[in-house]
Formats: structure tokens, sequence, C-alpha cells
């Protein structure tokens, strides 16, 4: 009788959406069990306990790593996917990871600036060393995910030392068999409504106030900027596009322009002739200043963003 294995599956959340329902429908289709948990209160020991039962009562651990920590467990330190890999290996279990490529992880990022990790870069680092120098595998696709699965339970079936799961009619009790089954069944559902939400997330992540980022990125190329005369000699060095603008003088929008009289020429020329262009697309915001009669302005969190995806699509170009 084909022994069947109980794999718990562990990632991130919102960036590994598609990735997490290739391996459950992979460990389906070699004729295993899928388990794992959704979304849990941050602090929740109950819900903890749920899950070390859960890693308990599998054979083995299989975890997705993305381009994210997670959310971290005050009581470790650590993020909770992090915390549980490091539980299953605690407890003895056969851990695999399957691991996202660079120039992959820059795809998603392009989808996404927040799949990349910002905040816990460090941890996220150690972790992802520590993963790769245990039994792992890169991924590129959604493919190469269930290729990777189906391989490593196909060497997994041998291995003596894993009890597995038997056939339902030689359970004395079937009850508990059976709630598991409901338990699993309504996580996929959940999984696949949560996939078409994110897909419907990750479009709107590159409207930029309302505009296409693409479509944006086009016409601010198209609009043209001529530079003060006395700054650039020749002719063709005084014509550049918004987009050019918007990107090389970042630096001083960003921090902010203003027109008072200590302000420099350069900087009235950005804010007579360059702002009120990259305001009517949202790029720009006025910032308030108590007290004075000058006006100031600087990038907009729209356009912070803009910047961040063109950065994202030059750096992959780069990297082909």
């Amino acid at each position: 009788m084909k022994k069947k294995l109980q794999v718990f599956i562990s990632s991130t959340y919102i960036d590994m959406i598609e990735e997490r329902q290739a391996a459950v429908t992979a460990v389906l289709n070699a004729g295993h069990i899928p388990a794992g948990m959704e979304l849990f209160k941050s602090g929740d020991q109950s819900q903890k306990e749920t899950i070390k039962r859960w890693i308990d009562e599998s054979d083995v651990y299989m975890l997705i790593l993305g381009g994210r920590y997670g959310s971290i467990d005050p009581e470790s330190g650590k993020s909770y996917t992090h915390w549980e890999y490091d539980y299953a290996g605690e407890q003895g279990k056969r851990r695999f990871a399957i691991v996202i490529t660079e120039k992959k992880l820059m795809d998603k990022a392009r989808e996404n600036p927040n799949f990349l990790e910002r905040e816990q870069y460090s941890k996220y680092q150690a972790f992802k060393i520590l993963a790769l120098s245990n039994i792992s595998k890169f991924y590129e696709d959604l493919k190469d995910i269930r290729l990777s699965v189906m391989e490593t339970l196909k060497d997994y079936e041998e291995d003596k030392n894993l009890i597995g799961w038997v056939r339902a009619d030689t359970v004395k009790n079937q009850t508990k068999l059976i709630e598991e089954n409901k338990k699993l069944i309504k996580e996929n559902s959940k999984l696949k409504e949560n996939l078409e939400k994110s897909k419907y997330r990750l479009k709107t992540n590159e409207m930029i106030n309302g505009y296409d980022y693409k479509q944006l990125n086009d016409t601010l190329s198209k609009i043209t900027v001529r530079l003060p005369d006395n700054y650039f000699k020749e002719e063709q060095e005084r014509q550049l596009s918004l987009l050019d603008c918007f990107i090389i003088f970042a630096s001083k929008l960003n921090f902010g322009i203003e027109n008072n009289v200590h302000s420099e020429e350069f900087e009235m020329f950005l804010f007579y002739d360059v702002i009120p262009k990259l305001y009517t697309f949202g790029l720009m915001e006025k910032v308030k200043v108590a007290g004075v009669k000058y006006q100031r302005y600087q990038t907009s969190k729209e356009g912070l963003k803009f910047q961040a995806l063109y950065h994202i699509e030059r750096q992959k170009i780069k990297d082909l």
C-alpha cells in the first residue's frame, strides 16, 4: 500500500498565494496530504499551539521562501514562518525549502514593491542562508515548484522512518480523519478565493493616481522641458523629457523646493517650470509651512511609488 504523507506547507502570505496553491496542487497530485495554516493573529498563543499540533502530525515540512521575511512573533523575535521552520527542525521533521531565484524576485517586486523585504532584511538573509544550507531547490516559475514537490516527495515515500497515513477503513476512529479532510478542503477553497483577490490587488498596485504606470511613464517621456540656458551650453543639452527631470533631479524634488528669496536660480526653474507639470499628474504635492509667505512642494507618496517602480524596471533590464 502506498504511503500517504502529510506535508505541512509554510510561507509568507500575500506574496506567495500562487506558489502556495501550486504546491498544494502538486502534493495532492502526488497522492499525499497538504496541510498548513493561513493567517493567524500575532501573539495568539492558542493559534501557535494549533500550528504546533499540525506540524507534529505532519511527516514533512515544506517551506516556500519568497522575498519577504514576514510578521514577527514577539515571543521568539523571529518571523512566524522562521519560527515554524525551526520548530519543525526541533521535532525532527523532514524539511525542504523551495526558494525564489533573484530574477523571479525582481519580477514580483515589479508587480508590488512590498514583495521585497526592507524592515527585517538582515533577518531575512540569515533565514534564507539557513534554508539553503538544508535540503532546498530554487524556483523560477510555478512549474518548478510542482516539479520540486513531486521529486522530493517521491524520495520521501521510500523513507521507512516516515509513518504517513493509512486507508480510512483501517482506522478505528474515522471521525477525526473526516474533520481534518474538511479543514483541508476549506483551506484549498480559501486559497483559490485569495488568489483571485491577489490578482486584482497586484493590478491596482501599478496604478499611479488612477494612471497605469507604463502609460504614465510613456506620457512623461514625451513631454519636453527646456533647461536654463546658463547651465547648459549646447542646444541639445537643454532639452530633457519631463520623465528625465523627475528622475535626475529626484533628490531635490523629494526633499522639497521652495520659492523663497534664498532659493537658487535652478530651484526656481524647478519650482515654476517642472513642478507644475508633475503636479498635474499627482506626482508632486504642496506642503503646508506655517508662518511664511513662500510655498513649498515635494514629491508625493504616489510620486515616490512611481520612482520606485521606475528603478525596479531599470534594474530588471540591466539584469537581462
